[in-house]
């Protein structure tokens, strides 16, 4: 498992089913390395607030340019002020590392 100071610096794996969603007790210490996301299902999510709509845009097209490099892709809801970011692993029906390891990236995007 990635180290829980460093998800921004971790790559993503790929993952086509065949694992195990994380365990309870693997979410919640990953989790924990996050400031500010949440459970919300089988789900981790944040909302990102912004100025204007025009900064709100901008992050959801570097989101989306992170997600493509890393090849896993959140859901966002996006408003004239904020975006709600939420990571789950589709194929696993649950929470991957790969789900901190992008959270924590688009942490680190945000920051900028």
């Amino acid at each position: 498992m990635t180290d829980f100071c460093d998800l921004s610096k971790g790559k993503c794996k790929p993952c086509e089913g065949g694992v195990p969603p994380l365990s309870e007790a693997e979410a919640a210490a990953l989790l924990a390395a996050l400031a500010g996301w949440m459970r919300e299902g089988s789900a981790i999510v944040k909302t990102y607030r912004f100025k204007s709509y025009y900064e709100t845009l901008a992050f959801v097209n570097a989101t989306a340019w992170v997600s493509h490099r890393e090849d896993h892709h959140p859901d966002l809801a996006v408003g004239y002020s904020e975006c709600k970011v939420s990571y789950t692993t589709h194929a696993i029906g649950g929470l991957s590392e790969n789900d901190f390891i992008c959270a924590a990236k688009i942490d680190a995007l945000y920051s900028l």
